[in-house]
């Protein structure tokens, strides 16, 4: 026997003919909000991160020679010495806190002060840099 759409009865002809249910109390969900349940999962979140981690580059950190060491001693000692507010570029090694390796960067200032105790120059806008960690110290006087 055919129903009404001239297909054969079967188990659902009680249902086939009924309007679509529409809840009196639920919103009707949005194209977008609907969309978005059959959205690709992410199964594998920070992976793109890790691999862009893996991927970056720092640099080795350089061993000075006791020679280059000392002609930096002198230099910090003169400029602390001479007592002028002498405008420095310092160039010194940050290490990485992920990896191994590091970045060198170059700071312009005045030194404030040498915190010998700590070993560590301070910068007139606070910063601090590890005194084993400049490569480099040049001023107006000093330069090499």
């Amino acid at each position: 026997m055919d129903n009404i759409f001239g297909m054969q009865s079967g188990r659902y002809d009680d249902i086939i003919g009924m309007k679509h249910h529409v809840s009196e109390r639920h919103q009707h969900m949005s194209m977008h909000d609907r969309a978005a349940q059959f959205a690709p999962f992410a199964a594998l979140t920070g992976h793109g991160a890790a691999i862009a981690e893996t991927a970056r580059l720092t640099d080795d950190r350089l061993e000075l020679d006791e020679s280059r060491k000392a002609a930096l001693d002198q230099i910090l000692s003169d400029i602390m010495a001479s007592g002028r507010r002498e405008n420095v570029c310092i160039e010194y090694f940050i290490p990485d806190e992920r990896k191994s390796g590091g970045r060198y960067e170059k700071i312009d200032g005045i030194i404030s002060k040498v915190d010998i105790c700590r070993k560590i120059i301070v910068m007139e806008d606070g910063t601090e840099i590890p005194v084993d960690d400049v490569v480099d110290i040049v001023s107006d006087v000093h330069s090499e």
